[in-house]
């Protein structure tokens, strides 16, 4: 039977990703890459011309997965209830149960800090499908609060893409927090503040502590 290689590329990815995450990419060598996944130089080279396509295509792979978990967690949510701000509270109530394993899936940080950071790639598109990844986030949550403040209403001072951002920034920030205390209830207890407070400025009409039999795993990936 013909070989297409892909087990071999996700073996010097997930390898890749193990070393990144825990010294960063500049301090990753593909002699390291290789030894790790106790693959060979030309078995490297024949998927990843260069380092920089590794990073590119980890970063790449990294936020297919995030995206995949967006959707995945809206979908849920949204198949719980048809009320926009509803299916919003539900959402952040998801992603607390399984922050634990949010955090424990990786072994420093969030690949996209390791990416962010690192001047090899910031000056070489590498960070383009990052943005990419953040604008989804933003353009679905943006989309979501809009959709709640036309059932609910809200105060005229409160800005919808700003609000939209803040619920990003608490998700990466209390990831952050959560690493580096190594310890999953600080990302939990960040996401059920923010969940509150969302639900005193959003009001859904629901009952939103009924308990949400649904939960939604973590891919392996992200």
């Amino acid at each position: 039977m013909p070989r297409d290689g892909t087990s071999t590329r996700e073996r010097l990815l997930d390898s890749a990703q193990r070393l990144v995450l825990d010294q960063g990419f500049s301090a990753t060598s593909v002699d390291q890459v290789i030894e790790e996944a106790t693959s060979s130089k030309g078995a490297f080279f024949h998927h990843f011309p260069t380092k920089h396509d590794l990073g590119r295509a980890l970063v790449a792979r990294y936020a297919a997965a995030d995206i995949e978990h967006l959707h995945a967690f809206m979908a849920a949510a949204e198949a719980e209830t048809d009320d926009p701000a509803g299916q919003l509270i539900t959402f952040l109530r998801l992603f607390e149960d399984v922050a634990d394993d949010l955090v424990a899936e990786q072994q420093s940080s969030c690949l996209y800090v390791s990416f962010i950071h690192d001047r090899q790639l910031v000056g070489d598109g590498g960070t383009d499908v990052i943005i990419e990844a953040v604008q989804v986030w933003r353009d679905v949550l943006r989309a979501k609060l809009e959709a709640a403040a036309h059932v609910r209403g809200l105060p005229d001072d409160i800005d919808l893409a700003d609000l939209a951002d803040h619920v990003f920034v608490t998700f990466e920030g209390a990831f952050i927090l959560g690493r580096t205390m190594r310890d999953g209830r600080h990302m939990r207890a960040q996401l059920r503040v923010l969940r509150q407070l969302l639900q005193a400025v959003l009001a859904p009409a629901e009952p939103v502590d009924a308990p949400v039999h649904r939960k939604v795993s973590v891919a392996r990936a992200l």
